[in-house]
């Protein structure tokens, strides 16, 4: 009997996933393929690579648990692994989960692959598209409404009639609180699973393609191990995650964010197991509603609104550059200069020690500084695929071009995500303690935040100068009396960050 193959990814390790959920045993087989030139592409962090290929190969033998016959290959390329698969077995046909990618779903169907519509969000991105219409406005807190209404989190009723629980749809305001003072906040410290010989076995595998810290057990492998983080953070970390999601401290690394984003991208856990824990959680009266929405709107929010954006755009758009940025990314990203910035040394360590930050660390503090000193935004977008362990092209190419370095010129994000250390000091207890004075913009103990970012605003005025969120700024730095020292110094700024002697 000839049977057809389901194709698994390494991003699709879950047996509801689409392709591998409409079959059988007796009729499929699985092949999965590690891609010697996927790990040789680029420097990726370890703990990513060690993460992906662990929970490829923990999968794979949960399928042969299940029955399945696992052809599991370890080739030079994708495509090689494909066809060395065809000439051994000569199936009937492959089939295969649409990919998360532009060039993945352009490879799958160019080697002649069956691809069947992905499960893995909530919101298809022919339903994202259904939803934009011929909307001019793309906001994401209009998706996000219409997300709760359709799938009825937190919600009171149903239908077109259906309200917010609470009264509100956005908490933003009540979870915008800095770092408690002296980190008198105790945050419950994250699981770790211990390392076995099939950890090992990786890690020894890809080191000598990768940067960052070895392993140690925080990132979970297989389903099992991502469930018991799941209700890890529902139980003890959920009720105080809305408070204190923006904040940044020295004291945390994590505070009382979910880190769950790896397996919700890899499929170990789905959105919707997710949101139905925080949904009961709420309803059992555990967690605050500031709490529940707050992180309801990470999930059914902001991930499929990236989600939907990405597929919305083109295969080039990661090419974008609006503001013709052309430094090069400063070598403190890639542990190559020290730096005597606090904020962004003590991110920079965290992301060292972890392959993590959180959103705020991300946008506020390596985006913020790329973005105002003039970084190419496509060497950031590369340098943060590869040392986050939650990478992923679909991920990263709306967040950094879009988001964060407003390289689309305003597609994703009405305004520049720019900002001062002031911003920094109000939702941190870094600038304690830094060599800088987050206060100065000129002279040699200016924060290179706040000169840059005058610098940014008076550098970009013609764009920005009538935009309704940011025009007050830019004119506030047109009338500075010292900035043609500010821009002066501004320069200093960026050819030191460049040279790593900042």
């Amino acid at each position: 009997m000839i049977r057809d193959t389901v194709w698994i990814l390494g991003d699709q390790l879950n047996p509801a996933f689409a392709a591998l959920a409409q079959s059988n045993p007796s009729t499929h087989r699985v092949l999965m393929v590690e891609s010697l030139a996927t790990l040789a592409s680029r420097r990726w962090h370890i703990q990513r690579a060690h993460l992906v290929i662990t929970a490829m190969r923990r999968f794979g033998e949960e399928l042969r648990v299940r029955g399945f016959e696992v052809d599991y290959r370890h080739a030079a390329t994708l495509a090689q692994g494909l066809h060395e698969h065809r000439a051994a077995y000569r199936p009937g046909e492959v089939i295969v989960m649409e990919p998360g990618s532009w060039n993945g779903l352009e490879r799958v169907t160019r080697l002649g692959c069956r691809v069947v519509p992905g499960n893995q969000f909530l919101c298809h991105y022919t339903e994202f598209a259904g939803w934009m219409g011929s909307r001019r406005n793309l906001k994401m807190e209009d998706f996000y409404r219409w997300q709760r209404r359709r799938l009825g989190y937190l919600m009171e009723g149903s239908g077109p009639d259906a309200q917010p629980v609470g009264g509100r749809w956005n908490f933003d305001t009540d979870n915008r609180r800095p770092p408690p003072k002296g980190g008198s906040q105790v945050w419950p410290t994250p699981l770790v699973t211990p390392l076995d010989d099939l950890d090992r076995e990786v890690i020894e595998k890809v080191r000598p393609y990768c940067t960052g810290d070895t392993p140690v057990g925080l990132w979970a492998t297989s389903g099992a191990e991502a469930q018991r983080r799941m209700r890890h953070f529902v139980d003890q970390l959920l009720p105080g995650f809305g408070p204190h999601e923006d904040a940044m401290t020295v004291h945390s690394w994590h505070l009382a964010h979910s880190m769950l984003s790896p397996y919700l991208n890899l499929g170990l856990l789905t959105p919707a197991e997710v949101c139905d824990a925080v949904q009961d959680a709420f309803d059992r009266g555990l967690v605050p509603i500031a709490s529940a929405e707050g992180f309801m709107r990470q999930v059914i929010g902001w991930r499929e609104y990236v989600w939907g954006m990405y597929w919305a755009g083109t295969p080039t758009y990661a090419g974008m550059n609006a503001l013709e940025a052309t430094r090069p990314l400063p070598p403190v990203f890639r542990g190559e200069a020290p730096t005597q910035m606090r904020c962004v040394g003590q991110v920079l360590a965290e992301v060292q020690a972890h392959g993590w930050a959180h959103h705020i660390q991300r946008l506020m503090v390596l985006g913020n500084l790329c973005l105002i000193a003039g970084v190419d935004p496509r060497a950031l977008l590369d340098w943060m695929w590869a040392n986050f362990v939650d990478g992923a092209e679909w991920v990263m190419v709306p967040n950094v071009i879009g988001m964060s370095q407003h390289a689309d010129g305003g597609r994703m994000a009405t305004k520049p995500y720019a900002s001062g250390g002031a911003y920094i000091d109000r939702m941190s207890d870094y600038c304690k303690g830094c060599r800088f004075d987050r206060s100065r913009r000129t002279g040699e103990d200016a924060c290179p935040f706040t000169t840059l970012y005058w610098d940014f605003m008076a550098r970009h005025r013609g764009r920005f100068g009538r935009n309704p969120r940011v025009a007050q700024q830019v004119h506030a730095a047109m009338r500075l009396g010292d900035l043609q020292e500010v821009r002066e110094r501004a320069v200093a700024v960026m050819e030191r960050l460049s040279a790593g002697q900042l």
